[in-house]
This record gives structure tokens, C-alpha cells and sequence, in this order.
């Protein structure tokens, strides 16, 4: 039985860039980093959520290209207010993939944009109930 979502894993192109993004921008913590022959790994997460962490891989065998649509489709973060989420990310030179807010199923709001590796990543404003 699944007691509970462990990481979702995005390859890199540069692990110091997306770290640093990571970091800088949402606030995540590097909790482990390393690296082996062929690649390097780091494990991030939230200082509100360190139960679920995300693992960047950065392949250094050139024969393992990197594909950016992969297999992970997107990265979603809850935020409270997804207007002043917006505004700050702007503020960072973020570009957003559409200037319109959209609906979720539930009747929260979302917004698209892609991070440093062109992985793309969700902003969710759930309904407040």
C-alpha cells in the first residue's frame, strides 16, 4: 500500500542553475547532493513540506541526451494568493506561457511557465472554501 508520494524526479542541464533557481525563487532547502560516475543528484524540498522532495538528475554521458518533454509533465505548487505569486515571479523575469489566469477543475486558479530547464511548472490557487 502507498503510505505517501515520495519525489518527483526532472532532469537538468545545470544543477547549480537549478538549484539555484529552486532556491532563490520558492525557497527550497538542498537536503542531499552527489554525484556518481555518470551523473549527479540532488534532493530538494520545502522547509512547510519535507515529506515530498524533488530529485534533480544531471546526466554527464553525453549518449543520454536530455529530452524536454520528458516523462514528468509538469510541477505543481499550492499557493495562497496567486496574484501576488505572479507579480514576484515577474519581478524574477519569469515569462508565463499564456497572460490569463485559468480555472482548475475544482474552480481554483492556475497559471503555466517554464523553469530553468524548460520543465513546466503550475502555480494552483486553490478555492478558498
Amino acid at each position: 500500500m502507498i503510505s505517501k508520494m515520495e519525489h518527483v524526479a526532472i532532469m537538468v542541464k545545470d544543477m547549480d542553475q537549478t538549484i539555484q533557481f529552486y532556491s532563490e525563487i520558492f525557497g527550497f532547502k538542498v537536503r542531499l547532493r552527489g554525484r556518481k560516475p555518470d551523473r549527479e543528484m540532488a534532493f530538494i524540498f520545502l522547509p512547510s513540506q519535507k515529506n515530498m522532495e524533488i530529485e534533480l538528475i544531471q546526466e554527464f554521458d553525453t549518449s543520454n541526451q536530455y529530452n524536454e518533454n520528458g516523462i514528468v509533465n509538469h510541477l505543481a505548487f499550492t499557493v495562497e494568493n496567486i496574484d501576488t505569486t505572479i507579480s514576484f515571479l515577474k519581478g524574477n523575469n519569469i515569462t508565463f506561457l499564456s497572460d490569463e489566469i485559468k480555472s482548475t477543475l475544482e474552480g481554483g486558479r492556475m497559471i503555466l511557465f517554464r523553469g530553468p530547464n524548460q520543465e513546466l511548472l503550475q502555480l494552483v490557487e486553490r478555492l478558498k472554501q
